[in-house]
């Protein structure tokens, strides 16, 4: 007998969760199907050794929205974040420089650096937080239909447009002008502190193809000033695993079917419209809704038969771009190595990035296809504030390593993995002399092993890029922006659509919503 369901959710990762759960609230029956044995996608907890449990895809949790955390429980279900402080500490050529919460310690920090900083920086955090706040309301909905826009859109648009005009002319003049500068001019306008500067670049740069002297580079910095519920660039106690089991949790509490080791080999269409699915055991289970949480890549050019789609929006498809930079490792250490620039001892967040010349210069690496000889590494230590995840006095640290490009000229990632990683190790032992020393064991996560181990096409962290040529209507592809697909039932619920990638849940919760607002045509016409 084949199972039959209202919805089905292809991929069990945070977005098809959340989504999944507010269908379910919503009144319907709702199946989420997992390729892998637990739920999560890249939040999970390993043992990367004996006694050492890391976070093996995203070390901290992003801005996830304070709806979603509220409205299923995250704190009664035991997620507790636990936010470094200072939130990062950035060096480069034998200096540090501490960045705090407190803006104000920010400031103090830089009054002995630069004192032009120190005056700037409370003004700038300032103006990406309004900037960001301005844009917030747009994140956390479906983008309007440009071509004919409804009534409800059009009010919501002037009310953007006003909130905007009431910031002032000098404002709004510089939120027309930061997207599509290149991060050096912006930052270079605001700032003259080298490490600052490279801090505030790695924050708009992780995860993308772009350097600092890119155009519309400067767009990225906005996402990480964007409100959220707690948990912004902070771990989740017990790792991030325990965060993917709370949202597991939720959706079934509200009355999701979740299985795992359930892998989707096609979703079924006929007639222009969806039908269900059909796994890689032939098994078929039938549903009026397919909500995907894969990337639009592996959905529509792998999982839905291509005659469904028309030439033109697989072009279009097909042109999306997703090349993956970032390589992952994750080292056991038997003990706390000393920091030498950090005097106050082991942080539990760093960053080697000296300069945005030297971030430039490991980007040229990756445009020619090689991997960066010179790579910026994004450290995170979170045994620093939850000891339990390692033995006693021992600790685990995750590092982002960019640029570390999917598609390689020369060699394949079967070698330049393990070649990548000893790189690393020497780099990180430069900083911290013994470093190397003190490893037990590592793990290494190549952009192929993203892909190959979380089903992320290219490797790409976000679902594709987030340019501004791939941001707001224009995600994933112009006219598709709004959670539906050309196929009537099928619809994307994951980082590739609006607004875009990160631990933020917001693909998921406004796709929930575009559904239940489209079922009841969805229902009469199946």
């Amino acid at each position: 007998m084949v199972a039959t369901f209202d919805v089905v959710v292809v991929g069990g990762g945070h977005n098809g969760l959340i989504a999944a759960a507010y269908l379910a609230r919503g009144g319907l029956r709702v199946l989420v199907l997992e390729r892998r044995g637990v739920v999560g996608g890249p939040l999970t907890t390993e043992e990367i050794a004996p006694g050492f449990r890391g976070s093996t895809g995203a070390a901290v949790c992003g801005r996830l929205r304070p709806e979603v955390v509220e409205d299923l429980n995250l704190a009664g279900r035991g997620v507790r974040f636990l936010p470094p402080d200072p939130e990062v500490v950035a060096l480069g050529d034998g200096a540090a420089l501490r960045i705090w919460r407190d803006v104000r310690k920010t400031q103090s920090e830089l009054a002995a650096v630069s004192p032009k900083d120190s005056e700037a920086y409370p003004r700038f955090v300032g103006f990406l937080r309004q900037f960001a706040a301005a844009l917030d309301p747009i994140f956390a909905m479906a983008p309007p239909n440009l071509a004919a826009p409804s009534l409800a859109e059009q009010a919501t648009l002037v009310r953007r447009a006003l909130r905007l005009r009431r910031l002032g002319k000098d404002a709004l003049q510089q939120m027309l002008r930061l997207p599509p500068m290149p991060l050096r001019d912006a930052l270079d306008e605001w700032f003259e502190s080298g490490l600052l500067k490279a801090s505030l670049a790695v924050d708009g740069l992780l995860g993308t193809f772009e350097g600092p002297w890119s155009p519309g580079t400067a767009f990225g910095l906005i996402h990480h000033f964007l409100p959220d519920g707690g948990g912004a660039g902070a771990f989740v106690r017990g790792g991030m695993g325990n965060l993917a089991a709370a949202l597991g949790g939720a959706a079934r509490d509200s009355g999701a079917t979740i299985r795992t080791d359930s892998e989707v080999r096609r979703i079924l269409c006929a007639g222009g419209r969806v039908k269900g699915v059909e796994l890689t055991s032939g098994e078929v289970i039938d549903a009026k809704v397919v909500a995907s949480n894969a990337d639009p890549k592996r959905t529509f050019l792998r999982l839905v038969e291509s005659e469904e789609l028309s030439p033109e929006f697989l072009m279009r498809v097909r042109n999306f771009d997703m090349n993956g930079v970032l390589a992952t490792l994750i080292f056991a250490l038997d003990g706390a190595p000393t920091l030498a620039a950090s005097p106050d001892g082991l942080p539990a967040h760093f960053r080697v990035c000296p300069s945005m010349e030297y971030i430039e210069r490991a980007y040229d690496d990756a445009k020619y296809g090689k991997v960066s000889g010179e790579p910026f590494l994004d450290v995170f230590v979170p045994t620093v504030v939850d000891a339990d995840l390692a033995p006693s006095g021992k600790h685990i640290m995750s590092v982002a390593v960019q640029y570390a490009p999917y598609e390689l000229r020369q060699g394949t990632w079967d070698k330049e993995g393990e070649k990548l990683a000893d790189r690393v190790e020497a780099l990180l032992d430069d900083y911290m002399p013994g470093f190397e020393r003190r490893l037990v064991g590592r793990q290494v996560l190549t952009p192929a092993d993203l892909e190959s181990r979380f089903g992320l096409t290219e490797g790409h962290i976000y679902h594709g890029e987030m340019t501004l040529d791939q941001s707001f209507v224009l995600r994933p592809v112009p006219g598709w922006s709004r959670y539906r697909t050309p196929v009537e039932g099928l619809y994307l619920c994951g980082s590739g659509a609006h607004p875009g990638g990160g631990i933020t849940g917001s693909p998921g919760l406004n796709a929930s919503r575009e559904i239940l607002k489209d079922w009841a045509g969805l229902a009469r016409a199946a």
